[in-house]
């Protein structure tokens, strides 16, 4: 899936291009992405490894003298090996794509309606009638209507929010929920850091740290995934307006100034915080219809991967709508099957 993203951003400019106006540009940047191991999750890294080299992916297992000579300024201390990402990886601008693809859609005919989803008028076999949506009009005037939309299908790509739509149709057991995660830019003056063939990738600790380059001139995001005892579902969308700092106190900036020597006097510039759609079954996305509500198709889960994984499951969804199988992206080991019958699909070695 994460393949078929890549290649879909490389050739963004073509997919995405609306008559009068300029080819998007998402700033797609394929600056890798490197996974430290310590001794501990070896065996973790090794099988990551190996499905990634199957699965076509141009990765690179390094040692620490490899990982020394490649990247001079890493502390490679407590680390056994890493996987590099030599290509198809990396980071993109999901404000700009967003735009693009709503800009792309409108184009070939689709109607946006901006507003929250009240309820659904449920008929035979619970089937989805009708969608009662609050509309905001505009940006500017702030007032709402209600407006309703017949339905033959209906996708619920409602993310955090999926599971609160399918309690509208009397389903409870939907395991996806909103999980706080904040971020942290920073800024380093040390060049060797962010130019030329040492330039960071996405480096992750063996603790769930992470931090990359963003743009140039010395600044880097940096982030953390908690432990599941650490980890909580999201209450209220106020608390997003206050990142957590205590884990950059706490667990990030130890780490990444352990890491990486000029690390060590940085100050956080700007943080941020936002929600995963975290599916608490295998953080893996729940793809393809629901048993219980007949023309409803899930399409969250993500825990994370959802901006890269979304080309690809764009299509697979479409193509599961279109032709009632997947055709070119076989999506079937993410049906929501596997939730009912509490089989996990597990994937380690993630942030």
């Amino acid at each position: 899936m994460s393949l078929y993203g890549t290649e879909f951003l490389r050739n963004i400019g073509t997919n995405l291009k609306v008559d009068g106006h300029d080819a998007p540009d998402v700033q797609f940047v394929e600056g890798g992405y490197m996974f430290l191991a310590s001794e501990r999750g070896l065996d973790v890294l090794h099988r990551n490894y190996a499905t990634q080299k199957a699965a076509g992916a141009d990765v690179q297992l390094l040692d620490p003298v490899a990982l020394k000579k490649r990247f001079p300024w890493i502390n490679t201390d407590g680390v056994e090996q890493a996987v590099l990402g030599m290509k198809d990886q990396g980071w993109f601008d999901p404000w700009a794509f967003l735009n693009a693809m709503k800009r792309k859609s409108v184009s070939l005919g689709v109607d946006v309606l901006e507003g929250e989803v009240k309820h659904f008028d449920l008929g035979a076999q619970n089937n989805i009638e009708k969608v009662h949506i609050e509309v905001k009009n505009s940006p500017e005037c702030g007032d709402m209507r209600f407006d309703s939309v017949r339905a033959g299908v209906v996708v619920n790509a409602a993310g955090c929010w999926a599971s609160k739509l399918l309690e509208a149709c009397g389903s409870f057991d939907y395991p996806v929920k909103p999980r706080k995660r904040s971020m942290f830019a920073y800024h380093c003056d040390a060049e060797e850091i962010w130019k030329g063939d040492a330039a960071t990738p996405l480096v992750v600790d063996p603790n769930g740290v992470y931090f990359r380059r963003e743009g140039s001139g010395g600044r880097f995001v940096c982030g953390w995934s908690p432990e599941p005892k650490d980890d909580y579902d999201g209450q209220s969308v106020d608390e997003l307006d206050f990142p957590d700092h205590n884990h950059f106190e706490e667990q990030i900036w130890p780490t990444i100034a352990h890491r990486v020597k000029q690390f060590e006097a940085i100050k956080v510039l700007s943080a941020w915080a936002g929600y995963y759609d975290y599916n608490s079954l295998d953080q893996n996305a729940i793809i393809g219809g629901h048993p219980d509500v007949p023309n409803m198709y899930l399409v969250n889960g993500f825990s994370g991967h959802g901006l890269q994984q979304s080309p690809a499951a764009g299509r697979a969804i479409s193509e599961l709508i279109v032709h009632g199988e997947f055709k070119t992206i076989d999506c079937s080991r993410f049906s929501f099957d596997r939730v009912r019958a509490q089989e996990p699909f597990l994937e380690q070695g993630i942030v």
